[in-house]
């Protein structure tokens, strides 16, 4: 039986965005239960929203394959033995990696519920961005898409990207190829040159 690729990559979508919650979790040195949980918020959380927005059936809930792949994170995070200094940063990148698979992941479920893409570039922004900020609120900490990180408009572009090419005919698997590479390199190159959104000279200089 053949698996399809949405699955898969939702699944790896799943899969790294519980290791950043993972990492959140050992970042503020939890117990077992509190890497599961922090796993689990950014995994499902923008795609539970998502779902509701579009009052379909709620993704883990129809498949729980996705809650033992975000449990799995947690516990092999637990497990590996990762330096202090370098959590945060693997952390930024596997944001970053998530981050792009679910911007078009959820951009292309809203498209075809929806046949909107204003609603599909909306809703593929939420999916990429709302379990991130439920685990930085959990964890007492200002969520990345508040600070300098471009984050959201690193998702923006993808959803973006994924509707154009879908719009100009490129097929669905290579639209969300597009998308998700616009998506990973805006906060990539983030990432490595210290790039920002620019913020208020006031609030600079307070």
């Amino acid at each position: 039986m053949d698996i399809p690729i949405l699955f898969i990559a939702d699944l790896l979508g799943v899969f790294v965005f519980a290791l950043s919650g993972a990492l959140a979790a050992a970042r503020k040195q939890m117990d077992i239960f509190g890497y599961m949980v922090l796993a689990v918020l950014p995994a499902v959380g923008g795609g539970t929203v998502r779902d509701l927005i579009l009052n379909t059936s709620v993704f883990w809930v129809e498949q729980s394959a996705y809650i033992l792949v975000a449990v799995a994170a947690a516990v092999i995070t637990f497990l590996v033995s990762v330096r202090i200094g370098q959590r945060y940063t693997v952390l930024e990148w596997a944001d970053a990696i998530g981050l792009s698979l679910f911007c078009v992941l959820g951009a292309s479920k809203a498209l075809a519920l929806t046949g909107d893409p204003v609603l599909a570039v909306t809703l593929g922004v939420v999916t990429a961005v709302v379990g991130g900020i439920l685990r930085d609120v959990v964890c007492n900490e200002i969520p990345l898409i508040l600070k300098r990180e471009i984050y959201a408009t690193a998702a923006m572009v993808g959803a973006v990207a994924y509707c154009v090419g879908v719009a100009l005919g490129a097929g669905e698997e290579l639209s969300l190829l597009l998308g998700g590479v616009c998506a990973f390199v805006v906060p990539s190159m983030a990432l490595i040159y210290g790039w920002s959104l620019p913020i208020s000279e006031r609030n600079a200089k307070s």
